[in-house]
Parts: C-alpha cells; structure tokens; sequence
C-alpha cells in the first residue's frame, strides 16, 4: 500500500472534480494544478500550488506547453525504490507525485461539431497525453487517473483504504491509461487519415460488455460497443451473442421500410414480414407467413406497438422485440414473461464499414446500402410492369432478398413475405425451398411476385416461377445467359426487370 502525499490535476472538464479535491485536502495531499484547474481547485483548497511554481516557466504558446518539463515528469517517472533516481529529484528539488489526474482535450467531440482545421488540432492534446503515458509506465508508485468516467472507482478505493492504494490498484489504473491513450490517438490517426485509402486499420472501442456466451455454449464472447446509444432495455434477462445477430439483421431490414412494418426474425434471416396500414394487420401478416418459424424469434417493428397489438404477440414465445416506442398498457402484456426482452429503439444509424475475420486477417467492406427505387427498373421484357400493386411488390420483396442468405429467393404478394428460399447452394434449390414452404401455409403463389438476390444463370428459376403462376420478376441481370431467361419471359408473358445491383449476403 502507498500513501498519496503529492498529486497533480491537469483536466479539461472539472465535471465532479470538486468531490476529488475535497477527499485530498481532508487527507492534507499537497495538490499541483495548471491553468484553468488551479483556478477551480484554489476554490476548494487554498493551498494548492501551480505547475508554474514548480517548473518556474509560464504557460507560453498560447497554452500548449505547461506540463512538459523535467520537474513535472521527474516527479512521474522517479522510482521510489532506485537510489539514484531518488539522490537526483532531491537534487533537482523534485517532488514525487504519487497521483495524477487527467482529463484529455475533446478531440473526439470536436471533430463531430465542427470541420475547422485550426479548431481541431488544438484539441490534440499533448501534455495530458504524455503525462498519462508517463504515469501509467511508473504504476508501482503512480496510480494515473486518465479521465473523468474513472473518478468514482477512484473516490471508492482512496476511502476505502484510508487515502492509500494497493499496487494492483495502480496496474489496473495503468490499463485503463493506455486503453484511454490508445483510443484517443487513433481517433486522432483516423481524422488525418479520413481521405486515405490504404490507411492501417484501426479499431478503437472503449465500452464491452461480456456475454454468456458466443453462438453456443462452449463459447466465449463478448459485444464492443455502447448498446445504450442503440436502445433502451425495458425488461428481460441479458441480450445474448445470437439476439445481438438476429436484431442487427432486424434493424438494418425494417430501416428500409417507410410505412407500419412488422418483421419476424431467425436466425437472421426474415421468416415473416408484411406492410400494413397499422401494426396489427403488419404483425398478422407477418406471423402467418411462417408460424412455425416464429415461435422462439425476434420481433422487430417500425412503428409503436399498441396494446391491441402486444395483446396478440403476448399469446406467442419469443425472445426479443425491439420498437420505437410502446403504450404504456401495451408494455404490460409484454412484461408478462420475466425473459422476454423488451427494447424500445433510439438510433440505428450504424458504420458505414462492416468487418469480419478471415484466415489470419479481417475483411472490410462498405455497408450495402443501396436501395433500389422504380428509376432504378430496367425493363428487359416485351411484357412491361404496370400495375401499381406489382411495382409495390417488387420492391418490397427486393428489400427482403437483399437482407436474406444468399442464395435467396424471396416470394411476395400484397406487400408480405409468402416464403423466401435462403442459405442455398444453388438458385434453383432457393426457389424450390420457398415453393414448398409456401404451399405449407397454403399460400397461393398466381400472381406473386419473385425477386433474386443475384443473376439466373440460366431459365430454369424463371421456367419453376412460371409453373406456380408467378408472372413478375426482379433481379440484378448479369448473367452471360441472361437472353434465355428474357425468352422465356417473352414467349411466357412474363415481365422481368433488371435493377443492375447484386444483394449477395453470406
């Protein structure tokens, strides 16, 4: 255990540092402070003294040098077990700091409120970062808070042990400095870096949360990232790694619907989903496009849930669902299984860039966020799509293949999901999976519309469609084969349309 005798505070925000100030002058710590902080904790302790009086140099540059000096960072780095490094600083007249409080320019912040150049660089910080460096590197005498979110763990501890700290305390402490520094100068990196194209990659998450565990149990797991900024939990057990999965595929879905939409999810994939003038008839719809399917999946829905809705999803198992807002009385049906989790959304605006792990490496892409609208429709066959319903259809069911595994075929009337055929190896084997499953809930496939993630590569899709009384048909085209395809939609009175976008998911 060592007692804290010397302390010195540099901080941008003095948000609850006050709280700080008083546990050290009741403890009689002899406090060392710059600029701005010295003026806040003059207020509470008189006795603090200024960087100034130590280093004996002003603040020059217009504040950008104030800390860096040998006075300063002797008193950091010193090691209280090293003669020689002790026999210097009372030399120099150093005196050791056994504490040090930082808290970092807003660089991250002021890069989101304005595109300044000048405004920017200088809120990279350079004295602070440094002396974070330099008291995470002494932690065996230096316990280094780097940031206001550490001051309650902080205050904890310093009470707890009657002014002292532990040196598990101190490396621990020591970690989050690094973890602090890590973040903020790759923040800094991607600002320089944010026109590049052969830029290092660089991911800097500071929040986590640990999972039960990952896809199955034998697995460990955790999710980076700040759920909170996503939505607000309102009931039920811990998301898992497989909810987590199934509600991103379920947002980035139903953000490519305008009007009530009501979507059913397993695993990842849409096994149900509908477009309705209310929630209600949405959720219906939804629900008897794959009942079987729904049982123990993600609900995911655009608009507010009512109480005639909850009372209808109450009656049927599932994990998750995830809304913009709910009634007040409909959240009392929904709270009536203790698991269940309820989540009402705040914001789905996600990266631009996914990433995923290969081999030895990690893949990054852009967002597939391309959506097709009618200018987008070239037409490729004499028969042309007229009708408002069909022209409705189609980009429907396109929204739905292009958020399904590939190989995927997608089955639409009516602006609802009658089955999709995903996650097969060939085209043909999609669209006989949706054929066979729609049948299964009696779906009548005259006059339904059929979209494809990808290209035919040859008639045969097109030659099934047509044998179950499907006549309209989008898809990307591409095909080196393209032509059969288009003439057998001609000599079948079939019209097809081409969008020029493959939607491949895997």
């Amino acid at each position: 255990m060592k007692k804290i005798v010397n302390c010195l505070i540099s901080v941008y925000y003095k948000t609850d540092l006050d709280k700080i100030v008083a546990l050290l002058k009741q403890n009689e710590v002899q406090i060392y402070a710059t600029g701005g902080t010295f003026d806040f904790v003059k207020k509470i302790d008189d006795s603090v003294k200024s960087i100034e009086s130590l280093t004996g140099y002003p603040s020059i540059l217009g504040g950008r040098v104030k800390t860096l000096h040998p006075k300063v960072f002797g008193g950091i780095l010193g090691r209280m077990d090293n003669p020689n490094d002790i026999n210097e600083m009372q030399h120099y007249e150093i005196p050791p700091f056994d504490l040090v409080i930082v808290d970092l320019y807003p660089f991250e912040e002021t890069v989101k409120n304005t595109v300044v150049e000048s405004e920017i660089i200088e809120k990279i910080d350079i004295g602070g970062i440094s002396l974070i460096r330099a008291g995470a590197k002494n932690f065996k005498d230096v316990l280094i808070v780097p940031s206001s979110k550490y001051y309650g763990e902080f205050i904890d501890i310093y009470q707890q042990q009657n002014g002292c700290t532990s040196l598990e305390d101190r490396q621990r402490f020591a970690k989050y400095a690094f973890a602090t520094s890590s973040y903020y100068d790759g923040m800094i990196y991607d600002w320089f870096s944010r026109n590049c194209d052969d830029k290092a990659l660089n991911v800097h998450i500071e929040k986590h949360q640990q999972l039960r565990y990952g896809e199955n149990p034998h697995q460990k797991a955790a999710f980076y990232g700040d759920l909170n900024e996503v939505f607000d939990k309102l009931h039920g057990k811990d998301l898992s790694y497989n909810n987590l999965l199934d509600l991103d595929a379920g947002i980035n879905l139903i953000n490519e619907f305008d009007e009530p939409t009501f979507a059913i999810l397993k695993h990842n994939n849409p096994c149900g989903i509908a477009s309705r003038p209310t929630v209600y008839e949405a959720y219906q719809d939804a629900l008897s496009g794959d009942p079987v399917s729904a049982f123990g999946g993600v609900f995911v829905c655009n608009s507010p849930i009512d109480v005639k809705t909850a009372e209808a999803i109450n009656k049927m198992f599932f994990e998750v669902i995830v809304a913009p807002d709910y009634e007040e009385k409909a959240l009392g049906f929904l709270f009536s299984k203790v698991n269940r989790i309820v989540l009402k959304l705040k914001s789905s605006k996600f990266p631009s860039k996914l990433m995923k792990s290969s081999l030895n490496g990690i893949l990054l892409q852009d967002r597939d966020l391309h959506v097709e609208s009618q200018e987008d429709f070239k037409a490729v066959t004499v028969k042309t799509i007229d009708d408002k319903n069909d022209i409705e259809d189609i980009i429907f069911a396109n929204k739905i293949v292009k958020h399904s595994r590939s190989n995927a075929i997608v089955l639409a009337k009516n602006k609802q999901l009658l089955a999709s055929g995903i996650g097969q190896t060939s085209r043909v084997d999609s669209l006989k999976q949706a054929i066979d499953k729609a049948k299964s809930f009696n779906f009548d496939l005259k006059n339904a519309v059929m979209a494809s993630d990808a290209f035919f590569p040859f008639s045969d899709c097109i030659s099934l469609a047509y044998k179950e009384g499907i006549n309209v048909v989008i898809q990307p085209g591409g095909s080196i084969r393209d032509k059969e395809s288009i003439d057998f939609c001609n000599e079948h009175d079939i019209a097809m349309v081409f969008t020029g976008y493959r939607h491949f998911k895997h």
